[in-house]
């Protein structure tokens, strides 16, 4: 009995030690009722929030004991891309203004000024050509990557790429067109009356300075007249030196002369005719044109010394027996000029050796109103 009463006395023991321990352990807080969505819970505590998307980093709590007295250092902001950036004021690409402007506005601006033709002034001539005629070919995108980092007022220079052979091609063109020859001037019967054929100044493109010079041009994106250098070459007769003209029909046996009144018409005027002797049939007066080129007042008369009819004669000097009177105009034509005759009878003849025979006053008149260089046209009329 007594062993049986100890042993339950132990247990007792035992079980009232555990629940001892049991009771003075922190019992854990009870779970929370489920929230109902249309009601409004009654927790006062605090409600944690969900950390923010955002990238940037938050700034750190302040603990409750201890106040902030320092701000967060904020992220920089980064550089927004090239393409969308706007070029400074005041740029230039290639001559053109771009400030302000975006990629794609600036390419069209130096696009457009680019397909400007180019002005060519060749003498007193405008030319225009276009620069893709030429061979140009513009680096516009590079230029206007490179205007959009520059500073401002900057010159951004463009490269252009030309082919000095389709340069080259274009100035054998123009100067198969334009390069002219140099002409005198010179007289030409029209109806038996002379006109006047002006001078023609000769020109030729150098093709090697005019080649130079427009490909720098393109090179600068430049739209300026470009002159075209030119090689000029002076006729040596000028229409200024036919202010007189004779012309003789030989088979009329008529002398007449014509004078140029104006520099800005071909056509001269007639002032006088005179009747005339020409050469025997054996000794005919030449046919063509002439000119003046000595004159002599009382001149000495020469045997031609390759003239049968004047073999034994011997040089006559000035005076009433001189058989080319009293005024000697000797022709480009070996041998052949216009004088006055001691022999009057002749006239309206063949009777000379293929002089020109007037009466001796008319070769004088004749004499004060020609000069050296006056045209003498003999025609067979």
């Amino acid at each position: 009995m007594k062993r049986a009463a100890l042993l339950t006395l132990v247990l007792a023991l035992g079980v009232a030690g555990v629940a001892a321990a049991y009771a003075l352990a922190d019992p854990a807080p009870p779970p929370a009722p489920p929230s109902d969505s249309s009601s409004t819970p009654t927790d006062t505590s605090p409600t944690e929030t969900a950390p923010p998307t955002s990238t940037q980093p938050l700034p750190t709590q302040p603990k409750p004991t201890q106040p902030t007295t320092t701000q967060p250092t904020p992220t920089p902001t980064p550089r927004p891309p090239a393409t969308h950036a706007r070029i400074a004021s005041g740029v230039t690409i290639g001559g053109v203004h771009v400030g302000g402007l975006a990629y794609g506005p600036a390419y069209s601006a130096v696009s457009v000024e680019f397909r400007s033709p180019l002005v060519l002034r060749l003498e007193a001539r405008t030319i225009t050509v276009s620069p893709w005629k030429l061979g140009a070919q513009p680096f516009i995108g590079s230029a206007v990557s490179r205007a959009l980092h520059a500073r401002p007022g900057a010159a951004v220079k463009m490269v252009v790429d030309v082919r000095r052979a389709a340069v080259r091609a274009y100035m054998g063109t123009l100067a198969a067109r334009h390069d002219r020859s140099v002409a005198d001037a010179h007289v030409v019967l029209r109806s038996l009356r002379p006109f006047v054929v002006p001078e023609v100044w000769g020109s030729a493109i150098e093709r090697s300075s005019a080649v130079t010079a427009v490909v720098l041009a393109l090179q600068q994106n430049r739209r300026s007249p470009v002159v075209v250098p030119t090689r000029v070459t002076k006729p040596q007769v000028t229409a200024a030196g036919f202010s007189s003209i004779i012309v003789i029909r030989r088979d009329s046996k008529w002398l007449y002369l014509y004078r140029r009144v104006t520099t800005s018409k071909p056509a001269v005027a007639f002032v006088r005719r005179f009747v005339i002797a020409t050469g025997q049939p054996i000794y005919p007066t030449p046919i063509g044109s002439f000119k003046i080129v000595v004159m002599e007042r009382n001149p000495w008369w020469y045997p031609p010394a390759d003239a049968p009819w004047a073999q034994g004669a011997t040089p006559i000097p000035p005076g009433p027996g001189n058989p080319l009177g009293t005024r000697w105009m000797g022709l480009s034509a070996p041998g052949v000029g216009i004088h006055g005759t001691p022999d009057p009878a002749s006239l309206g003849y063949s009777a000379s050796h293929g002089c020109i025979r007037m009466f001796i006053p008319s070769a004088e008149w004749l004499f004060n109103h020609v000069q050296v260089g006056t045209p003498v046209i003999i025609v067979p009329a």
